[in-house]
C-alpha cells in the first residue's frame, strides 16, 4: 500500500512539473505574435478593427517614408493608444539591390550602397519619429527584406543597445530558452488559408514555442497578401484559445523572456 501511495505521489509530482514546464509563456503553452510590415493603410482599415474587436494586440513595423505612414499619422497614434506596438522598420526601408530578384529596388534605396553609419542614423531617427507618436523609448526592430548585413557587417550590432530585440524572416519557432534576440524568426504569410495558419499555431502549442506571423497585405494593399477572411479565421482561433495561447506584441514577449532569464540566473 505504501509503495502504491509513493507511486501516486511520484506521478502527481511529474504531472505538475510537466504542466509548469509547458506553461512558460506568461502562464500559457505558447506565445503568438502578430506583426504587420510597411505601414500599409489596409492595416488601419482591415487589420486593426478586427484586432480591436477581439481585444488582441499586435506589432506594426513602420517606415516613415511610406505613404501609409505619412498620410495616417493620427491613426497610427490612435493605434498606439489602443495598445498596439509601433516598431522600427527603418526610415526609408532600404533593401539589398544587387541580388537576383531585387531589380525592383530603387538605386537610392539600395542597401548595398549604404554605409553602416547611414543605416544606424536612419534607424535611430525612426526611433525618434515613433517616440513622437507613442512617447515610448523601448523599441523593437525588423530587418527590411530580411537583409541583415551591409558590406559583410551585421549592422544591427552597432545599435543593439537601442532595441529590445529584432525580428528576422527565417521561418522558425523557438522555445523560450533558445531565442536569439538579434534575429527572432517569423513566418511570412502570402496566400495561406486560415486553416494553414492555425496549423502553425497548433505546432507552437504542441512544442511550447513562440510563433511570429509576418503580414504585409491584409485583404489587399501589397503583392504579399492574405485574404481578409482567412486572416480573421486565424484571429478568431487565437481568441477562442487564449487559455493556452499568449497573444501579445513582439516587445512584450521579448521583454518577458529577458526578465525571466534574469530571474533564473
Amino acid at each position: 500500500m505504501k509503495k502504491i501511495s509513493l507511486l501516486c505521489l511520484f506521478i502527481i509530482t511529474c504531472n505538475l512539473t510537466l504542466a509548469q514546464n509547458s506553461a512558460v509563456w506568461n502562464g500559457k503553452k505558447c506565445a503568438v505574435v502578430l506583426t504587420y510590415d510597411d505601414a500599409l493603410t489596409v492595416h488601419l482599415d482591415n487589420a486593426i478593427p478586427v484586432l480591436d474587436s477581439l481585444s488582441l494586440k499586435a506589432t506594426f513595423y513602420l517606415s516613415g517614408y511610406f505613404p501609409g505612414f505619412v498620410n495616417n499619422i493620427p491613426r497610427w497614434k490612435s493605434a498606439a493608444t489602443a495598445g498596439h506596438e509601433l516598431a522600427n522598420h527603418t526610415l526609408f526601408h532600404p533593401c539589398i539591390g544587387n541580388a537576383p530578384g531585387r531589380e525592383w529596388v530603387k538605386p537610392e534605396m539600395d542597401m548595398s550602397k549604404y554605409t553602416v553609419q547611414r543605416m544606424t542614423d536612419e534607424m535611430r531617427m525612426t526611433n525618434v519619429l515613433l517616440k513622437t507618436l507613442d512617447g515610448q523609448s523601448a523599441r523593437t526592430f525588423a530587418y527590411p527584406c530580411g537583409d541583415t548585413k551591409i558590406g559583410g557587417v551585421d549592422y544591427y550590432k552597432t545599435v543593439e543597445g537601442d532595441f529590445v530585440a529584432a525580428r528576422g524572416t527565417k521561418s522558425e519557432m523557438k522555445k523560450i530558452t533558445d531565442l536569439n534576440f538579434s534575429e527572432i524568426g517569423s513566418y511570412a504569410i502570402n496566400g495561406e488559408s486560415g486553416e494553414q495558419m492555425i496549423e502553425l499555431v497548433k505546432q507552437a502549442q504542441a512544442s511550447n514555442s513562440v510563433l511570429v506571423f509576418l503580414f504585409h497585405g491584409v485583404g489587399g494593399g501589397h503583392s504579399l497578401n492574405v485574404a481578409l477572411a482567412e486572416h480573421n479565421k486565424l484571429l478568431r482561433y487565437l481568441k477562442q484559445h487564449t487559455a493556452d495561447i499568449w497573444v501579445a506584441p513582439f516587445i512584450e514577449v521579448t521583454q518577458f523572456v529577458k526578465a525571466n532569464q534574469v530571474k533564473q540566473k
